[in-house]
């Protein structure tokens, strides 16, 4: 099934090969992994890419990965999706910091959801941020995600433990 959702400023479709340089980029950004995870080897980054290029429909085992396009100049912004699992969706998006602050992860975001309303397999969305990304606290808020609870020391990122803030819609 082939995916395009557009919004007012947006396209959103699925990853492909020519999303490398982005894909990567996204991954190894000193400003978006302090707040989303540790450094990657390339291999994992390779990996993690490569398993995100299948066509997707409800039944996959894989992340639903969109890459997010400027209508107007054709800039790439960052990836959204979701990996859905016993009927809950877990929702992402990585957004290169040049368009962060543009309202683009809210707009996007809330295009996905509305285009996923169809999707029957899906019954509950959940989101899971690390404490201090209050810029992807607010993007769920936007969009109607309630948090819901708060998991103690769960990830570390460069040694050090971080809560988990999960966020369900």
């Amino acid at each position: 099934m082939a995916i395009n959702i557009e919004t007012k400023r947006l396209t959103l479709r699925q990853l492909s090969n020519e999303d490398w340089i982005l894909y990567h980029e996204l991954q190894t950004n000193p400003e978006i992994i302090a707040l989303c995870f540790d450094e990657r080897s390339e291999n994992d980054i390779k990996a993690g890419f490569e398993s995100r290029l299948p066509n997707w429909a409800a039944d996959s085992e894989h992340w639903l990965c969109l890459v997010i396009t400027e209508k107007e100049s054709g800039n790439k912004v960052g990836i959204t999706g979701f990996n859905l699992a016993d009927g809950v969706a877990e929702i992402g998006y990585l957004l290169l910091p040049c368009f962060h602050d543009q309202g683009y992860a809210t707009e996007s975001l809330k295009a996905l959801l509305a285009w996923s309303k169809n999707i029957d397999e899906i019954n509950s969305f959940n989101a899971i941020v690390t404490k201090g990304n209050i810029g992807s606290e607010r993007v769920l808020e936007k969009c109607g995600f309630i948090l819901s609870r708060i998991e103690k020391n769960a990830y570390e990122i460069r040694g050090q433990l971080y809560d988990d803030h999960i966020y369900t819609l």
